[in-house]
């Protein structure tokens, strides 16, 4: 595979001290009500409120001198965003971020708070990777991409290493880790880490109605591009494919995939609000929903992790949730 436990092991060297090591929570709550040992890995806590830091620090931290003075190039709905304008903050380095109009006010205020300059673009006319690599060599920067890129996966695998040192903390096996999917990095180094570390437990991915691209890839034996028709709550896994790099760790480690409506993903928010006190976006809930709606196959293990992979809702979006309006 593209991306190994070895190069994971190496990019929770070079984040260390920079991104945060965050919680595993349990709910008595919730474990009875599922009737399952739950542990949530709440990404929520990272550093720029999603586990997107990890991979951009990563890949940022690695450039020459030389392409520092050049810049980068990323584009993001907002959460990758946010990670590459902290990181090329404290790194020196200037961002230009390519963000769709309609991204959330709170992921584009944030991602302008941390420096980052912003090119905005149509996500259903507009080929946002087009637009990058326009710009990049324009301004001869480099292209930090959201999901296929080395570096990138194996910093978001680093969620997989503190997940299984810390349930073996707690006398934990896992039988099954539950994770969100858009174009697959997170969980593509997430299912590298935790298979390397815990070779029986279950990879489960969570995609949204209307973008279940990698469901249907898997199904398929290859990668399928779809073209988006509407759109889905969860705004930061809207990808239309899996990428060239991640489907193929997908085939070998994920055991299935499930597949979310906007009411159930609400339904999760609403429950870790209410119940975990938590502040989940839409998209960093999809695992939760999966599971509160008795759509992961837990292949008869007791011992389930849930990664709440971000918490960047915008406010009003979110009063609108909690009050049951949506």
């Amino acid at each position: 595979m593209s991306v190994t436990l070895a190069d994971i092991q190496a990019a929770a060297e070079r984040i260390r001290g920079h991104a945060i090591e965050t919680p595993l929570i349990e709910s008595p709550a919730l474990n009875q009500r599922m009737g399952l040992r739950v542990l949530l890995k709440a990404e929520t806590l990272q550093r720029v409120g999603a586990f997107k830091f990890r991979g951009a620090y990563n890949r940022l931290v690695q450039l020459s001198a030389e392409e520092r003075t050049r810049g980068v190039v990323a584009f993001s709905s907002g959460n990758h965003a946010q990670g590459v304008a902290l990181a090329a903050q404290m790194l020196g380095i200037s961002a230009l971020i390519v963000m769709p109009k309609d991204a959330p006010g709170v992921k584009v205020a944030a991602t302008q708070a941390y420096g980052a300059e912003i090119r905005f673009y149509d996500r259903l006319t507009d080929s946002r990777e087009a637009i990058a690599a326009e710009i990049a060599e324009a301004r001869g920067s480099v292209v930090v991409p959201a999901f296929d890129d080395p570096d990138i996966i194996a910093g978001q695998g680093t969620v997989g290493l503190e997940l299984v040192a810390q349930a073996r903390a707690i006398g934990a096996a896992l039988d099954v880790v539950v994770a969100p999917i858009s174009g697959g990095g997170l969980l593509a180094g997430l299912a590298t880490a935790v298979k390397g570390l815990s070779p029986d437990t279950a990879m489960v991915g969570v995609e949204p109605e209307g973008f279940d691209d990698t469901l249907k890839s898997l199904q398929a034996g290859e990668r399928k591009v779809f073209k988006p028709t509407g759109r889905s709550l969860c705004d930061a896994l809207e990808s239309p494919f899996p990428g060239v790099l991640t489907f193929p760790i997908l085939q070998q480690t994920v055991a299935d995939v499930a597949v979310v409506s906007d009411p159930e993903v609400t339904a999760a928010m609403r429950y870790a609000f209410s119940t975990l006190k938590l502040v989940v976006e839409p998209g960093g809930a999809a695992a939760l929903a999966a599971l509160l709606a008795g759509k992961v196959n837990t292949f008869g293990g007791k011992t389930v992790a849930l990664v709440l992979s971000g918490g960047n809702v915008d406010p009003d979006q979110f009063a609108r949730v909690i009050g049951g309006e949506i």
